[in-house]
């Protein structure tokens, strides 16, 4: 199925030092947030209790915090959850206070200065020690794909090709980290789970160029490597966009309709599938022109007795 009828014809590569600029910028901001203010990490990394309570009427944000800051609990955030009359109480670790008895305290307090009654929704508890352990498992799971794909890729392809295809993986993952850090949002266990699943779906969109730009550079005789390059990002365009936009489909209907508790994980799906459109085209590609990459560097290899051998096993 072909999203575009007509056989395009853009120069992508002519504008690959104004989109490395403008990717290094974006890099350079990121690294910038996460090593200043870090992460807004959920209590699924950093230990506590999450109350979620419902409210008949619509919910005074500004009376809950100050309920809960009379009855001792100042480091108390608070906000809205799904609706207006949901609200998201987090609690850091208290090591003063039984935890299990934590939720019944906050509830008493705000019910005490509350005529109707509150429905309490759901409460969560994670140990300081458990959130440790998934910060720590949660970054080595990040080293361990992009390895594996380095790997992968080199076995696969060429060298300069599993380069570009990291390079591009990193590109996507810091600037979606970065997003989350200069806004503050969440970060927890299910955007964790929508960075990995960025890698896999970047890495994949990345393949499918590679093997394009090698298919490419094997079939033209004539061109430089830069043309080469864009024929065959134009060759994979309509199935770029074609893929990309059905996937944002259906992750908008999930920001849309899903709720509250995946709204960070639809916001990074988001994110990661736009970022990694972008990079496919102009990071993965980019990096593997600029090492250099050349018809001589993609030939089959040679058997011992100067006869070349195909790609399907068969002798010239």
């Amino acid at each position: 199925m072909q999203f575009l009828k007509e056989k395009t014809n853009f120069n992508f590569m002519g504008k690959r030092k104004i989109a490395a600029l403008f990717s290094a910028l974006l890099i350079v901001a990121s690294i910038v947030s996460l090593a200043t203010q870090g992460l807004n990490f959920g209590i699924d990394f950093t230990g506590g209790t999450m109350i979620e309570v419902a409210y008949q009427e619509e919910a005074d944000l500004t009376n809950i915090r100050s309920t809960l800051e009379q009855g001792g609990f100042k480091d108390a955030i608070v906000q809205n959850f799904g609706s207006i009359h949901e609200v998201l109480i987090r609690l850091p670790i208290i090591e003063s206070e039984n935890m299990a008895e934590l939720s019944n305290k906050v509830v008493s307090a705000l019910q005490a200065n509350h005529d109707s009654t509150i429905d309490v929704r759901r409460v969560e508890f994670v140990g300081p020690q458990v959130g440790e352990e998934l910060t720590e498992q949660g970054g080595l799971a990040m080293l361990y794909a992009l390895f594996g794909i380095l790997i992968y890729v080199s076995l696969r392809f060429e060298y300069r090709f599993a380069i570009g295809s990291v390079v591009a993986l990193i590109h996507d993952v810091l600037i979606t980290l970065g997003i989350f850090s200069v806004f503050r949002m969440d970060f927890d266990l299910t955007v964790l789970a929508a960075i990995l699943a960025i890698i896999g779906y970047s890495l994949n969109d990345t393949i499918v160029v590679f093997d394009r730009i090698r298919e490419t550079f094997l079939k033209l005789r004539k061109g430089s490597p830069e043309e080469i390059v864009n024929r065959a990002l134009n060759d994979t365009l309509s199935r770029t966009l074609m893929t990309s936009i059905t996937t944002l489909l259906v992750v908008a209907s999930l920001f849309v309709f899903g709720g509250e508790v995946i709204h960070a994980f639809s916001i990074a799906l988001l994110l990661g599938i736009i970022i990694g459109t972008y990079s496919s085209i102009y990071i993965a590609s980019n990096t593997v022109l600029a090492m250099g990459v050349s018809k001589a560097d993609l030939l089959p290899p040679e058997k011992e007795d100067g006869a070349e051998i195909n790609e399907d096993g068969s002798q010239v």
